[in-house]
């Protein structure tokens, strides 16, 4: 079986794999790049796996006059840069000591232990320049069946680094057939390894749990996480309830996958996960609105249509009743609409705090007539 596409032929690519083979060294692309194009999915990073140690390839790199940076060497990792493009290269690896969240490795010239040392068997697949994929551990019926699975016992690979539980619901979301249901082996695993997810930071879990809330239907998934008890564990006091409502709200309305709109929905108060600042303000934002008592008009006015759409089918998930067409049209026109009055207006009658109670008063009255007063009714308002 073969492999092809641009991020594979192009020149750049094949003149680092070149590069290592005319050192006598195999050389791969490897993981999410093999398994995407074999999917017919979009290819991002081109990861490349080979039997060079990595002061060998830095060797090679010099002496092809490519730039060559130790991003991780004591790791096995270099990026050489071809083209403007870099390359992370790693050197085939063998775990030798592993404590759940990082390992101690050795540098291998054996592809199969290289394989075996990953994850799910649908990540060891390799193939060569001519895109000739290698498949040392029969990840290609799986890959085929869409079935996820992990290489070896999966308490073991688990051990080895605890996210990979996570990793397991994320890849069950984006490349597993829910038709199928979860591998028992891999849920057996990840039952007996559970307590072992408190020893992950909370920004990898984060990270980790967006990443998988970002797929197109992360409802089996999720929803197993919680059987399992992986959700409260990761994330106190969430359930996994509303979120079958909210994705078929998303549907309906044409929402595009958010994963803080999922995680809002899931219901856990000031999650830890050590968002972003921005990812942070946005979920407290949606969290508090969504228990507030702003109408559709006034979402709109206030936080604009993308946000009153988002905090109306979040209502719409937790009462189990799809958002009115009214309140797609007041959540529409609140965004669209334009205060016809200023502080200038008011001034230099009102000052002050007075001024201030004022334009909140006429901003109430403008919203509830559906923001059709004109400046002149409402500066009569405030006159009488």
């Amino acid at each position: 079986m073969k492999v092809s596409g641009d991020w594979l032929t192009r020149p750049a690519t094949q003149t680092v794999l070149q590069m290592l083979e005319a050192g006598e060294f195999q050389a791969f692309v490897v993981g999410g790049c093999v398994r995407n194009a074999l999917m017919g999915v979009a290819v991002g990073d081109v990861d490349i796996a080979t039997a060079a140690p990595p002061d060998r390839v830095m060797e090679l790199a010099q002496e092809a006059g490519l730039k060559a940076i130790p991003t991780g060497i004591d790791h096995g990792t270099v990026t050489v840069v071809a083209d403007g493009i870099g390359h992370e290269i790693t050197t085939f690896r063998a775990d030798t000591e592993t404590d759940g969240r990082r390992a101690v490795v050795r540098f291998s010239s054996s592809l199969a232990e290289d394989a075996a040392r990953r994850d799910f068997t649908m990540n060891a697949l390799y193939a060569d320049a001519r895109g000739q994929v290698a498949d040392p551990l029969g990840g290609l019926p799986d890959l085929e069946a869409r079935r996820v699975r992990f290489i070896g016992a999966p308490l073991d690979r688990i051990r080895e680094d605890y996210l990979r539980i996570l990793r397991y619901f994320r890849f069950a979301a984006w490349y597993g057939d829910p038709d199928q249901g979860f591998d028992a082996d891999a849920l057996d695993g990840i039952a007996r390894g559970l307590d072992g997810l408190a020893q992950l930071s909370r920004e990898r879990v984060g990270q980790e749990l967006l990443r998988l809330l970002a797929a197109p239907d992360p409802l089996a998934a999720v929803s197993v996480m919680a059987q399992t008890g992986v959700l409260a564990q990761v994330l106190p006091g969430g359930s996994a309830l509303s979120l079958g409502p909210l994705l078929a709200e998303e549907a309906r309305l044409g929402l595009a996958p958010d994963a803080l709109r999922r995680l809002a929905v899931l219901g856990a108060d000031s999650p830890d996960l050590r968002l972003s600042r921005a990812q942070a303000t946005r979920l407290a934002l949606l969290q508090r609105l969504t228990g507030s008592a702003e109408r559709a008009a006034e979402l709109g006015w206030r936080h604009g249509r993308d946000i009153a759409r988002d905090v109306l089918a979040l209502r719409a998930a937790s009462l189990q009743q799809p958002v009115s067409e009214a309140d797609l049209r007041a959540a529409d026109m609140g965004a669209a609409a334009k205060f016809p009055l200023t502080a200038r207006d008011l001034m230099p009658r009102l000052q002050g705090a007075a001024l201030g109670a004022a334009l909140r008063a006429a901003e109430a009255s403008w919203i509830a007539s559906g923001f059709t007063l004109t400046r002149a009714q409402l500066l009569d308002d405030l006159h009488d």
